[in-house]
């Protein structure tokens, strides 16, 4: 098992070697390819020196989570990222494996077309050092999802990870719904779409990173079907965070400049990873703000 001391405590590199600091946890949000940008959080973290106490994650926020619990530094991240979508034909490569082997079970759950299998999908995915279980992470994760027939917010964080991580992604009309524990479970997003409450009282200072934006790429043509459907939810998700706010405020709540992308351009990483490279100052600015307050 993954070791789990001392987390969440911002080191001091001074001539005395690392002293201890207030704790942090961190909430990533969900946004489909604008997440690429929650690398640059984990990148700051790592330069800072803060390891968090806990992290939760909605949707690509719980997978981006995932790799910085599993251990994976913002830098090794990036690299797999960007090694994975070099090319469209990876890409076209990893899902063709990610097919049912077989019709019959193709047809298990009834014919959806345009639906993909999330836990396939990410199978071919994810970087091997994102453990199969909760418990063998070195940061405590929990990850969201959304209880499609129970009405109600999933918080998981124990037992089988690939599942729930799934489940928080399983984004309608992309991906068919996973069953687990008996629940019908949908993306996190819905419910939930920065999931920083589900971590009061883990830590001394919250941070929230919310890449959900808003419908931004103008055109004269009327959005198609698939459009509507993706910008019409990045509404509702604004709202919801909205409601949220105004019950409660993360100490530090970043939002990077990625509403020009889509849910799906995870192909545009490169274009994504230099919008948004001023989140890393913004971030380590804000800490130093929090830590000059709080030593005064």
């Amino acid at each position: 098992m993954a070791d789990r001391t001392s987390p969440g405590k911002i080191a001091d590199f001074g001539a005395q070697g690392p002293s201890s600091g207030p704790s942090f946890a961190v909430a990533f949000g969900g946004g489909g390819a604008r997440g690429l940008a929650h690398i640059h959080v984990i990148e700051a973290l790592d330069e800072l020196g803060i390891r968090p106490a806990m992290i939760s994650g909605s949707s690509i926020g719980a997978i981006m989570g995932a790799g910085m619990a599993a251990g994976m530094r913002g830098k090794d991240i990036r690299a797999y990222a960007s090694k994975v979508l070099a090319s469209r034909g990876e890409v076209a490569a990893r899902i063709w494996r990610a097919r049912p082997a077989k019709f019959s079970e193709m047809m298990e759950t009834g014919l959806r077309l345009g639906q993909f299998n999330a836990e396939r999908i990410l199978k071919e995915f994810l970087p091997s050092q994102i453990p199969d279980a909760f418990e063998k992470l070195a940061i405590p994760l929990r990850v969201t999802a959304t209880d499609y027939y129970g009405h109600r917010l999933a918080v998981i964080e124990s037992g089988e990870l690939r599942s729930a991580l799934a489940a928080s992604a399983a984004l309608p009309a992309v991906f068919r719904p996973v069953m687990r524990d008996d629940r019908m479970l949908i993306d996190g997003g819905i419910y939930n779409p920065v999931p920083f409450d589900v971590l009061e009282g883990a830590a001394d200072i919250l941070i929230a990173v919310d890449v959900v934006g808003v419908p931004a790429v103008r055109s004269s043509k009327i959005p198609n079907t698939i459009e509507m459907m993706f910008g019409t939810t990045q509404l509702m998700m604004q709202s919801i965070i909205t409601m949220k706010l105004q019950k409660k405020r993360p100490d530090i709540l970043l939002r990077p400049s990625i509403s020009g992308f889509r849910v799906l351009d995870f192909m545009k990483m490169d274009a994504i990873m230099a919008e948004t490279a001023s989140i890393k100052d913004e971030l380590k600015r804000a800490v130093e703000a929090i830590l000059t307050r709080n030593a005064a």
